[in-house]
């Protein structure tokens, strides 16, 4: 296209004639004139006037044209390969439907501690994600960006969110930087995992690959055949880097056997201290072990029985050094700030000696029966703490038992010899019948005020005597009068793990009690809406199961 040059005008040199003027000084004047107005600067080869602004934008039109038929064509990119099949049957149409409901809630900015009566739909979903993958359904593809937005932003959320989305999930993640995470958070980015068989491919996959492709693959071959997996981990471990030696070293916690000890032996003369602590803990974790011995004849030394009262107790003598025969066993020597030496030390070697050590000590006695001695000079809070610390390292339900006590127990509330931190990860110790039965007393006896801690051991959904309890240590919190915000925590726990089939026992509470004199102004109506909250929620839950459809 040519163009006629205004009365005036310089003549348009050849190149710009050719269109090699492209983004040159005549887009950069009719730019400036837009900007101050054709009044103050008219485009070129026209007066100011009535005309000016027609022919401004008759000039802008054209060299439009011409900036576009000068651009240089790109050279195309490879085009990306398909997304993968995933071959899990599709999510029920309702079931599609309330997860983008999920998906879409967000937090609501109410202040003041009041939620009103709306269910809160993310905290639902992670429980709406891991039925979901019980059943075994794909997630619908015009869910994954919300998926994976939901799961960027919440790191509990991504391993069950994940594995909802499945392997597309992974192709978007290649495709955008903000969802890159999913490759890391996926064992081996996606990447398919050598097979039984390929030892060719596990060695290059091991001398190769990724630091999260080594991980998964170490823990896959782990699985199936742990001899290979340490023969494979020995063959480079002198060449890792020590945070790297740490995480392998990590991956032997599942499937831990005695076999693994000769490597994690080597393991305690590491450079590095923190590989060599973890080896310690998970050799002190197999009872046979020799380092559990090692310990076990420390810890001894320590600890006996005092038959010269009325009532036998147990006696304490800390030990008065750290050697280095026990800090390659593990033990740390310097003590954190608050802490002295002995004790430390002392706690270490006990936390680390067997459980089935003591009753030959301590005059064939059972756990219970050792538990309940008195301890001297102060030492019980000590000893007991750090059996506790054993008992669940080294997973051992009978021990649990006798340090949790009875949960009628006075001294089950605190302060006591063992505190409610501590009582908490003993009930992980337990099957999860035996766990609910046993916060279940906990609450009838001490209420509600010190077991959130507690509750969040106990599996989903409650178990019924557990539903129950947490029900009438609510109501009866209601009846006192104070505001339910001191309960939130609670209350939330119950929306998420109450069993949706006490729904219909709750109704009950929806009304608004008769308020007595000495209570907190509006309380009883804060009540009716946290409980109309806890219906409406369980009432959701149940029709999300329904929605999924029976496992």
């Amino acid at each position: 296209m040519t163009r006629t040059p205004a009365p005036g005008a310089p003549p348009p040199d050849a190149g710009e004639e050719a269109g090699e003027g492209v983004g040159g000084d005549a887009w950069e004047e009719l730019v400036t004139s837009a900007l101050l107005g054709t009044q103050r600067r008219a485009p070129r080869g026209c007066e100011p006037g009535r005309d000016a602004p027609v022919a401004l934008l008759d000039a802008a039109a054209v060299e439009t044209v011409r900036r576009r038929a000068g651009l240089i064509p790109a050279r195309a990119a490879r085009r990306p390969d398909p997304a993968p099949d995933d071959g899990r049957p599709p999510l029920p149409a309702a079931a599609a439907r309330r997860l983008t409901m999920l998906l879409a809630d967000r937090p609501g900015t109410a202040g003041g501690g009041r939620r009103g009566t709306a269910p809160d739909l993310m905290e639902l979903l992670p429980q709406w994600l891991a039925a979901a993958n019980a059943r075994g359904f794909a997630a619908p593809p015009e869910t994954l960006p919300a998926l994976l937005d939901a799961a960027r932003g919440r790191t509990d959320l991504r391993p069950a969110a994940l594995a909802f989305a499945g392997p597309r999930a992974l192709w978007l993640a290649r495709l955008n930087p903000d969802w890159r995470f999913a490759l890391r958070a996926t064992a081996g980015g996606g990447t398919a995992l050598p097979g039984p068989g390929a030892t060719e491919r596990v060695e290059r996959l091991w001398q190769e690959g990724l630091f999260a492709e080594r991980v998964a693959l170490l823990a896959s071959l782990r699985s199936r055949d742990p001899a290979a997996a340490r023969a494979l981990l020995a063959s480079t471990w002198a060449t890792e880097r020590a945070e790297d030696r740490l995480m392998f070293l990590d991956s032997l916690r599942t499937g831990l056997e005695p076999a693994d000890e000769p490597f994690l032996e080597q393991a305690l003369a590491d450079r590095s201290r923190n590989v060599r602590a973890t080896a310690a803990e998970l050799l002190s974790a197999l009872p046979d072990s020799a380092l559990a011995a090692r310990m076990a004849a420390r810890a001894l030394t320590c600890v006996s029985l005092d038959r010269a009262t009325d009532r036998p107790a147990i006696t304490v003598e800390a030990p008065h050094e750290c050697d280095a025969g026990m800090e390659r066993d593990g033990v740390v020597a310097k003590p954190p700030a608050g802490r002295g030496e002995r004790s430390w030390w002392f706690g270490q070697l006990v936390e680390a000696a067997p459980l089935g050590t003591w009753p030959a000590r301590l005059g064939g006695r059972t756990p219970e029966e050792i538990v309940a001695l008195p301890v001297t000079d102060d030492w019980q809070g000590e000893l007991h703490a750090a059996w506790c610390r054993a008992a669940v390292r080294q997973r051992n339900a009978a021990w649990a038992r006798a340090l949790l006590g009875a949960p009628t127990a006075p001294e089950a509330g605190g302060p006591g010899a063992v505190s409610l931190a501590e009582r908490a990860k003993l009930l992980g110790t337990l099957g999860a019948g035996e766990r609910a039965e046993w916060v279940a007393g906990f609450i009838a006896t001490h209420g509600l005020s010190e077991a959130f801690q507690l509750l969040g051991m106990c599996g989903v959904p409650w178990a019924p005597p557990l539903g129950r309890a947490v029900v009438d240590a609510l109501n009866i919190a209601r009846d006192a009068g104070s505001y339910p915000w001191s309960f939130s925590g609670v209350m939330g726990l119950a929306e998420r793990c109450l069993d949706p089939s006490e729904a219909s026992r709750l109704d009950g509470l929806l009304a608004i009690p008769d308020e007595p004199e000495d209570a907190s102004p509006g309380a009883g109506g804060y009540w009716a809406e946290a409980f109309q909250r806890l219906v409406t929620t369980l009432r959701l839950r149940a029709a999300m199961t329904e929605e999924l459809g029976a496992v």
